[in-house]
């Protein structure tokens, strides 16, 4: 008997729904989109193939018609679907209720053609009541929101597929420029930039305690700092210009700026003088509670209270959502339902009690530019808040602290304000000179917490967090008397802009309307792990040269498609299309081919192309030395270097664009100057050993590099080797490996190595760990004949663990820091993850080291690149027929007309698409595809 066929996104979500539905129905998953943009040369159908629009897969002179495919790995998802269509009554097409959910849906009836009525469902939380309403209320297909987002997919396609090329030519390989990743690039950039062009500046003032002398508060004691003197205010960080380190104009003359010597003897002139309050000032306040949460706050407090990245907030609120736990995890809203407000003020009356439930239902107003307000905010799914503690045993980990997040969060929205009181004292006193100076201190305490007594946002900056705690001030009046215990001179040294964090990231892009907050995961995961434009230093975000040099190209040649204005009219745009106010081909139009601004057709034009110096954008200055002498970073094909004239210096991964100073950079170019150290010959082969310092650590060298000659024998020091303390005997132990050990009764030749696990003994087809890497120079043949009599353990014998975290929370799996060939990683016996460049192997977390297994895993295997087959000489007639083949074929080439653009870029690889748009995410999300 026909049964009704329900099509979701993602097998997780299909299991829910169908334990709501029950056997009445069909539920099926597409796995995210079963058609989209050809990823490759070999997906592109075969009327296309050799023309523009094959290259591009967008065929830009017919209305920008995309030329959709079905994946080779989404057909057997499309032969289900269909076997699955035969038997059904009607379709209900179940994916998520945005712009991306209904273009899937969309794309699943163009590619089934389904015969029987198809209706559209959509719901905001998988709950048994939500999907029983969804059916009974269904309606058709939004074709606006189906435009918008294929309008966005072609843009960009459009972008990365033309610009992408642009850093091949002019860069380097491998590379890629993003509608989003570019600008969010161009933050980081430009952030780096004001600390590169900081300069610190130093000041004093003096700190000490104070107590009443008299009263009931005699002898309590709090804190207080100088703030002025004579009249004048003591100079503080913001008084000083970033730029030169000196006090601003607007401050010289109405500010004292104290020294070191000038602080210590002014604390010397008021250390034993009186002290009385000259001033009380005591206010009361209310503090609101935050909204609840949208996937851009969800991103930023997950970042900031459970040290989750982007990905890993959405990977695991994306679960949540399709469990059943929470509502729709991608919406810009913090509108909340009627029935979500009442429970959640019966949930607060019932734990808190009366005082805490305001007279009226909070409602909350979004000020994000560019926002979307069809959904909920995220809050709890169902018409009763379930408390973390009812979930609990249903829940991972990670699932459990995001679920408390947000419980946390929904409840604190509906609850009444904190009242609190600020007391500001000002403290007086006349130094033995006759200066008049005034200390100040501050208190807040709260006299009702409200929402506080269930959730409290989180600062990306450290000195808003040390501001929001409690300090109480002694009850005090003009004119009491006080003693000081303690009087110091403190100093401070002005700080330059904090770096971007995942965190503080995401609420930048937002508040200036750059990409979506469903997309920022992806573009952070694109920029930070797949292209190497940034790395984390910590939790910063820390750019790379080559993210300076393709800034640089783009800031002087594509300067408005890197533009913070422009990024968000495209986006102002989208949302126009949605709402039905205006067309994509015509917007595409303006944007491919131009308008007021030139197309981007043309700016990728050979004309163009042609005005870019490829030395020039690949060269950052640093600065000049004492000499007049100019350093600059350049970025070549290989990666960044130190250039001063002529001379060249490698620069470590690990080093800060900010921390390369010009005295740094000088002193590296000058060792590099000096030439390799040579720790004297070789007495086999006479050659000079030499040591050096390269990108990827020291190692030895036997002789130099001569042209037309094979390149010299070379060797990585060993763990416990060091360029300063290494001697010629050292170096030469290395170069001589592998050891002959020695031979075994049989014959068999005995050897020692170092090699990626660790050091090991070989013995034909045979090999076996060694404990140390001393033993590579110590084991005899009587030794290693013991090692060989055992079994062969399983798996590799490596250096002991750095560390040792716990259990991985899904699998139980022992999780460890260990060191390998390429530096510190995490494993849990499966899944292996380096470490960020900067991140300190010991210092890494068990949550931290699950994010980054987590983030590889979904990542896939490592594709390894294929060797290209030496063909074998042809002798004989072999080679003269083919030596009369090329000749007929150069005749025939000089007859044959120039080949097209279209006809040159198609023998290209097709670039990497961009990430920006929505679809990398459900390709995240569902794992089906690369990401």
């Amino acid at each position: 008997m026909p049964k009704p066929l329900v099509i979701v996104e993602s097998p997780a979500k299909a299991r829910t729904i169908a334990g709501f539905l029950g056997d009445g129905f069909v539920i099926e998953a597409s796995v995210g989109h079963i058609r989209d943009l050809p990823s490759n040369a070999s997906e592109v159908p075969s009327k296309y193939k050799g023309t523009e629009a094959g290259r591009l897969g967008i065929d830009v002179d017919n209305h920008f018609h995309p030329i959709y495919v079905v994946p080779k790995k989404k057909k057997d998802v499309v032969q289900e679907l269909k076997a699955a269509l035969g038997d059904a009554s009607e379709i209900y097409l179940a994916t998520d209720e945005d712009r991306e959910g209904e273009a899937i849906s969309w794309h699943v009836i163009e590619v089934l053609k389904p015969e029987v009525p198809v209706r559209r469902m959509v719901f905001h939380e998988i709950t048994r009541h939500a999907i029983q309403d969804a059916i009974e209320n269904w309606r058709d297909l939004d074709m606006k929101l189906v435009e918008a987002q294929e309008g966005r997919r072609v843009l960009d396609r459009l972008f990365g597929y033309e610009l992408s090329p642009v850093l091949w030519k002019k860069m380097m390989p491998r590379l890629s420029a993003g509608r989003v990743q570019s600008v969010a690039t161009r933050l980081i950039v430009e952030r780096e930039r004001a600390r590169m062009a900081f300069r610190a500046a130093e000041y004093w003032d003096l700190e000490g305690r104070f107590a009443p002398e008299v009263g009931r508060a005699a002898g309590a004691e709090f804190p207080a700092t100088l703030v002025e003197l004579d009249g004048k205010r003591i100079a503080s960080g913001r008084d000083f210009d970033a730029a030169t380190g000196r006090l601003a104009d607007d401050a010289a003359n109405t500010v004292v700026h104290l020294r070191q010597p000038d602080a210590e003897a002014l604390a010397d002139r008021l250390r034993d003088v009186g002290y009385e309050v000259a001033s009380v000032e005591s206010r009361s306040f209310t503090e609101k509670p935050k909204a609840p949460f949208t996937t851009s706050t969800l991103q930023q407090e997950a970042g900031r209270k459970l040290r989750f990245s982007a990905s890993r907030a959405m990977r695991v609120a994306q679960g949540l959502y399709e469990r059943g736990y929470l509502t729709y995890v991608r919406t810009d809203s913090t509108n909340l339902s009627t029935e979500a407000v009442t429970a959640a003020r019966d949930a607060i009356r019932r734990m808190f009690g009366d005082e805490f439930v305001p007279d009226q239902p909070r409602t909350y107003q979004g000020k994000v530019k560019n926002a979307q307000e069809a959904h909920e905010a995220i809050r709890p799914a169902g018409d009763r808040i379930r408390t973390p503690e009812e979930v609990r045993s249903d829940l991972s980990v990670d699932e459990r602290r995001l679920y408390e997040l947000v419980w946390q969060r929904t409840l604190a929205c509906q609850m009444a304000d904190a009242r609190a009181r600020r007391v500001t004292v000002r403290l007086r006193a006349t130094s033995t000179d006759g200066e008049v100076a005034i200390f100040s201190a501050s208190g807040k305490t709260y006299e009702f917490l409200g929402f506080r007594r269930a959730y409290v946002e989180g600062a990306d900056d450290p000195a808003a967090e040390a501001d929001d705690t409690e300090s109480a001030i002694p009850p005090l009046e003009e004119g009491d008397a006080m003693s000081c215990s303690e009087l110091h001179a403190a100093g401070h040294s002005t700080q330059p802009p904090a770096r971007f964090t995942e965190a503080s990231l995401v609420k930048e892009l937002e508040e200036r309307g750059i990409g979506r907050p469903s997309t920022y995961a992806s573009v952070i995961q694109t920029i930070t792990h797949e292209r190497g434009y940034v790395w984390k230093k910590g939790a910063a975000l820390v750019p790379s040269w080559i993210a300076f040099a393709k800034l640089q190209l783009l800031e002087r040649h594509f300067p408005h498609l890197v533009d913070y204005d422009f990024t968000a009219s495209m986006e102002e745009a989208l949302d126009c299309i949605a709402r039905g106010e205006t067309e994509s081909e015509r917007w595409l139009r303006d944007f491919y081919y131009g308008n007021d601004e030139r197309g981007l057709k043309d700016l990728v034009g050979e004309d163009h192309l042609s005005e870019i110096d490829a030395r020039e954008v690949n060269t950052i200055p640093i600065g000049r030395d004492g000499q007049d002498r100019d350093i600059s970073v350049r970025v070549g094909k290989f990666g960044p270097y130190l250039e001063r004239g002529e001379d060249r210096a490698s620069i470590a991964d690990d080093i800060p664009p900010d921390e390369l100073t010009v005295e740094l950079a000088n002193d590296l170019l000058d060792r590099a100057a000096e030439g390799p150290l040579v720790l004297g010959t070789d007495p086999e082969t006479g050659l000079d050993v030499i040591a050096r310092d390269g990108r990827y650590g020291p190692y030895v060298q036997l002789g130099e590099l001569v042209d037309g000659e094979e390149k010299p024998k070379t060797a990585s020091l060993l763990s416990n080797m060091s360029l300063d303390t290494l001697t010629l005997e050292d170096a030469l132990k290395v170069l001589r490996l592998p050891r002959v050990v020695g031979t075994d009764p049989e014959g068999h030749q005995i050897t020692a190595h170092t090699g990626r696990y660790g050091p090991y003994l070989r013995k034909g087809k045979e090999s076996r760990s060694l404990e140390t890497e001393e033993q590579i120079f110590s084991v005899t043949v009587e030794q290693a004949e013991a090692l060989f009599a055992q079994p062969k353990q399983r798996g590799r014998r490596t250096r002991p663990p750095l560390a040792e975290l716990g259990q991985h929370p899904n699998s139980g799996a022992a999780v460890r820091v260990l060191e390998g060939r390429y530096g510190p990683y995490v494993t849990d016996g499966s899944v292996n993850a380096t470490i960020p460049r900067g991140t300190d192997p010991k210092s890494v977390s068990l949550e931290e080291a699950v994010e980054l297994l987590r983030e590889r895993e979904a990542r896939g295997p490592a594709k390894r690149a294929r060797k290209a087959t030496k063909k074998k000489k042809a002798t004989g007639k072999a080679a003269k027929a083919a030596k009369t083949t090329k000749g007929k074929a150069a005749r025939a080439a000089k007859k044959k007309p120039p080949a097209t653009r279209a006809a040159v870029v198609a023998t290209m690889p097709v670039p990497p698409d961009d990430s920006d748009g929505s679809n990398g995410r459900r390709r995240a999300e569902v794992a089906s595809e690369p990401t």
